[in-house]
């Protein structure tokens, strides 16, 4: 069985249940013809950079599969025509990326800075401003 990674783009108008409603459907159908979802990742909703199908956001989320070609060929044919679905993406790897993704891992990224200007204490004061006149 083949490797895949599956991102697929939900309207903006269904609840985040209904997304793992039909995130569970689509594990049903590559089930039923002989794959498995490994890693699920719900990203959200998010801003598109343009309308798809009068949509300005839709909800991303991104499988990786292990299924025969012919499952992910079913999954496709489904998606194709279900109203939910705005788009779908299927990429072929040859292995599964360990841990999450780099969406995923984003905020968390400067944690190890420390804080910002909290440090340096109080500032000395400014003393008389005679070039501006303030005597």
């Amino acid at each position: 069985m083949a490797l895949y990674e599956h991102t697929f783009l939900a309207r903006q108008d269904i609840s985040a249940q209904q997304v793992e409603e039909l995130t569970q459907h689509w594990k049903g159908v590559l089930e039923a013809n002989g794959g498995s979802i490994g890693r699920v990742e719900n990203w959200g909703l998010k801003s598109l950079q343009y309308r798809i199908k009068k949509n300005r956001k839709a909800h991303f989320v991104i499988m990786d599969v292990t299924a025969p070609g012919a499952a992910m060929h079913e999954l496709e044919r489904q998606m194709r025509i279900h109203e939910d679905v705005l788009r779908y993406m299927t990429i072929k790897v040859e292995a599964h990326e360990e841990g999450p993704s780099a969406m995923m891992k984003r905020g968390n990224d400067r944690d190890d800075r420390g804080s910002r200007g909290n440090d340096r204490g109080e500032r000395p004061a400014r003393g008389p401003r005679e070039d501006k006149g303030d005597n």
